[in-house]
């Protein structure tokens, strides 16, 4: 028997923002696929500027004020992404109809925002206590909840979101490249993700010149959305600096079937992040095939570990170069990489990731 299940996320896609929290989204789908009722309150504007921040958190709030009213005893749980704001409208529906809700830390919530101030601190201690179950995206996550926040393990588990493997699948690489516009003989180096400082582009970009020195064939794509202009505007300068703006390929977010081509076409995916709650997109990539580079910070240190990749120090670019060479100069390297990748990313199916998900809900409501 289906659920009646809310989802209330301050990040959720739309088709002319299609990046922005489509974990979510992919979530939302596959819990319908069980046969579930999923409604969404979310907001679906990725723009910042304080007046439009007020304004979308505003409408958002209002929304789910008139939703509580009007649906808010229908549901038989609440389901919020991210635990500060969303848990708290989250938590409206206990107060008011005693409807269980769950809340998944996805990272940035605990790590930047729950420091921002003791009220938020605070906040983010009420909502997680009150929450009838607590998901964490990665181990560290998990760790820094149980220990920092006190929340039993008969309440929090770990499970990312899952990554789709019917979407995230090998492309013969030959094949890709020469759909994609890549030049023949390129080594394609590919990050996918928002362009801000916190992703370590600065970073790799000044390894990127070292890497070059070596392998003058590599040419480094950055896919995701340029959100701050003037870090877009000092990473095109720090580009031209370095002689690398023939090298250097910025592209705005694709659909997630593009993207798994441009995973399928890489010859190894970086993601060098000061901060990582999991790392999904690095799983997407080793479900393509590809070997992946990334920081040792949070869930990508789990990860990561254990020949699943290479783990390098973060916001380090001597680090990163040498990570990305590891990859680039050894064949037997890259099989090994390939080889433990994918069985990462079979780990972590979605397809049995959201069966955990729905036994949550069943054990709850």
């Amino acid at each position: 028997m289906g659920k009646r299940i809310l989802v209330i996320s301050n990040m959720y896609p739309t088709e002319e923002n299609r990046t922005f929290g489509i974990f979510v989204k992919n979530q939302v789908k596959a819990l319908e696929a069980l046969g579930n009722q999923v409604d969404v309150i979310a907001i679906t504007d990725p723009k910042n500027g304080k007046a439009n921040v007020i304004k979308k958190y505003f409408l958002w709030f209002l929304q789910t004020l008139v939703n509580l009213g009007l649906n808010g005893k229908k549901y038989d749980v609440v389901h919020a992404h991210y635990v500060f704001p969303s848990g708290l409208l989250a938590r409206f529906y206990k107060k008011v109809w005693k409807t269980p809700y769950v809340v998944t830390a996805h990272g940035g919530d605990i790590d930047r925002m729950a420091k921002k101030n003791q009220r938020i601190r605070n906040w983010t201690e009420m909502i997680l206590r009150d929450a009838d179950y607590v998901i964490a995206v990665g181990n560290a996550l998990y760790e820094e909840i149980h220990q920092d926040y006190k929340i039993g393990a008969n309440k929090l588990s770990i499970l990312n979101m899952g990554v789709n493997r019917n979407v995230f699948k090998a492309y013969p690489k030959q094949e890709a490249r020469t759909e994609l516009g890549v030049s023949e003989g390129k080594q394609p180096i590919l990050f996918v993700g928002n362009i801000i400082r916190e992703k370590g582009l600065t970073e790799l970009i000044t390894a990127f010149a070292k890497v070059k020195e070596s392998q003058p064939e590599a040419a480094l794509y950055l896919i995701g959305a340029s959100r701050n202009q003037t870090y877009r505007q000092e990473l095109e300068n720090l580009i031209a600096a370095k002689g690398l703006a023939r090298d250097v390929c910025f592209k705005d977010p694709l659909p997630q079937a593009q993207l798994a081509k441009w995973m399928s076409a890489a010859e190894v995916f970086v993601l060098p992040s000061h901060l990582e709650g999991f790392g999904l997109v690095a799983v997407e990539a080793m479900s393509c095939l590809t070997p992946v580079v990334g920081s040792d910070v949070g869930g990508l240190s789990y990860l990561l570990k254990d020949g699943n990749g290479v783990l390098v120090e973060p916001k380090e670019a001597d680090s990163l170069a040498k990570g990305i060479l590891t990859v680039l100069s050894s064949e037997d390297a890259k099989k090994k990489l390939v080889r433990k990748g994918e069985a990462k990313a079979a780990e972590n199916d979605e397809e049995q990731l959201i069966l955990k998900l729905q036994d949550i809900y069943e054990t709850i409501s």
